[in-house]
């Protein structure tokens, strides 16, 4: 059926037909609409929600496992987190652990916006994440102060309040050899920086909000001030600088939250990384001879072309040489080209086609002599980007497609959304999007890792006052996942809240691989 047929149809008969269309201007994608379809399931028979991701491997151990938090967030939007004192695990056996998992419940019954947590240490709907967090075994080790966050709203019109647990389960290490991991160890905790160190990394955690939440699907500055709108062009990058000398970029991933688009294209399966957001790490390995020579150095971090808002956490990991006193390293070579970046306009009023370019390197090596021997380290970056946005029928058809390249990473994001207003407050809409998450991780020696996430979504729906009055949406999902230890696989759909198949499987086998096209 074509678009013009069935927006005819649509406007003669007044209602909805099989399916309907309509971009949202400036929130692009997203209004500032709720869904009175959250209201439907009963508290005692909530739906859950649940991102697709390879499953946590559990040792055999038995947890120690206790509640850190219980706290109802209510009205807290502006307002400071909430704190609370953290202390290790009394009534564990050992004092050694393999694995400690974060494990966050909540449940809401009401209408509410899609809300953003946050877990800061040292420093009707039912949803769960769990998350490893052994990586920070350091910290959780010492009594800490927790803070936890939930910007949410109550009132006569957003009446969801998030009921919150928090877990954490401390595994502790099993009764078996326990072969030398090296640098593929955690972290310790130092505070100063010590000048014994052989390895260093900043992880960096980032999500955009409000009026960047959609920056990707923002249009170029010459097409804002000719047609009189409030965006900033396609291109984002988080800009990593050690005393004003750009060491790394980090170009992130088009995460869409739960609400985001058509929050029926979310239901029950959220979108890629929309549960637990991606970090991005950063070796600074070649740059310890700065770092410990004494001196007061800053690590900073900037937002290209950001409007309001972005949050940008880092953590500083470090690891202890506790066979020297002193590590002593040297920077070899060191580049960063200057960001190269295109934009080609071709518009008439409101409509018309854009493509952005962006490209990036950034390399540095360096070499670290400790009790491990002399290694050298190399730390490099090649990164594309691309923007290709097309926009018709006076800015009410709107497509793009979302490229970025790194060197083990892929992020891709497709999407096309058209329809109709229709009065009285009212419009309807169709949204199509394709997203695609690739990595490949290397870890110190030989092992390796990586990531296939292809994620489907349909949906459109009849939005009335601002709040969703009906709609459909359906999501496909393929994820796998291998690394040395084994594989995951998954193929899962759902539609209009419900799961129509779900298939696992915990081998790859060439089979499987060849039948499957991401």
């Amino acid at each position: 059926m074509k678009l013009s047929s069935f927006l005819v149809n649509f406007q003669e008969q007044g209602k909805l037909g099989h399916c309907f269309l309509l971009p949202i201007p400036k929130a692009l994608i997203r209004p500032n609409i709720t869904t009175q379809l959250d209201i439907s399931p009963k508290i005692d028979n909530p739906t859950a929600y649940f991102q697709v991701t390879n499953p946590i491997k559990l040792p055999k151990t038995k947890s120690c496992s206790y509640l850190i938090l219980k706290h109802d967030f209510a009205y807290t939007y502006g307002k400071t987190p909430i704190l609370t004192n953290y202390t290790p695990p009394s009534n564990c056996p050992s004092k050694k652990f393999s694995k400690i998992i974060l494990e966050w419940k909540a449940m809401s019954k009401g209408r509410q916006f899609d809300r953003i947590f946050g877990i800061w240490l040292s420093g009707g709907v039912i949803w769960t994440v769990k998350k490893d967090i052994t990586r920070y075994s350091s910290l959780l080790l010492t009594n800490q102060t927790l803070a936890v966050y939930i910007g949410n709203i109550v009132n006569s019109k957003y009446t969801g309040v998030y009921h919150v647990e928090i877990f954490v389960h401390f595994y502790p290490t099993e009764k078996v050899r326990n072969p030398f991991k090296g640098f593929d160890s955690v972290a310790d905790l130092i505070a100063p920086v010590s000048r014994n160190l052989p390895l260093n990394d900043v992880e960096i955690y980032v999500s955009f909000h409000e009026n960047d939440e959609f920056w990707y699907g923002n249009l170029p500055n010459e097409y804002i001030t000719a047609n009189n709108r409030r965006e900033m062009v396609a291109f984002r990058e988080v800009i990593v600088s050690v005393d004003d000398g750009v060491v790394a970029s980090v170009w992130p991933f088009t995460v869409i939250y739960t609400g985001g688009i058509n929050p029926l294209l979310w239901r029950p399966i959220s979108g890629i990384d929309s549960f637990d957001l991606p970090s991005y790490d950063i070796e600074i390995t070649p740059l310890l001879k700065k770092i410990l020579d004494g001196s007061f150095h800053n690590i900073s971090f900037s937002v290209t072309n950001a409007l309001n808002v972005w949050y940008v956490d880092a953590n500083l990991h470090l690891w202890l040489d506790k066979k020297s006193v002193k590590t002593e390293g040297k920077l070899l070579e060191y580049s960063s080209l200057p960001l190269s970046f295109s934009l080609a306009s071709n518009f008439t009023g409101l409509d018309g086609s854009f493509v952005t370019n962006a490209r990036r390197s950034i390399s540095m090596t360096g070499w670290v002599k400790s009790s491990y021997g002399t290694v050298t380290t190399t730390s490099s970056q090649s990164l594309s980007y691309s923007n290709y946005m097309v926009m018709g029928n006076d800015a009410k058809t709107r497509s793009f497609s979302v490229q970025v390249l790194e060197s083990f990473k892929k992020f891709q994001l497709h999407l096309y959304s058209d329809g109709v207003e229709i009065g009285d407050k009212s419009y309807a809409s169709i949204s199509n999007v394709t997203l695609i998450f690739h990595e490949k991780r290397l870890k110190y020696g030989s092992s390796a890792s990586s990531v296939h996430n292809l994620q489907n979504a349909q949906g459109c729906m009849l939005v009335k006052d601002q709040s969703i009055d009906s709609g459909v949406g359906s999501t496909q999902q393929i994820y796998k996942y291998n690394d040395d230890k084994g594989c995951y696989f998954r193929n899962i759909s759902s539609s209009n809240y419900t799961v129509l198949y779900d298939k696992v499987i915990h081998s790859c086998s060439k089979l499987l691989i060849n039948t499957v096209s991401y």
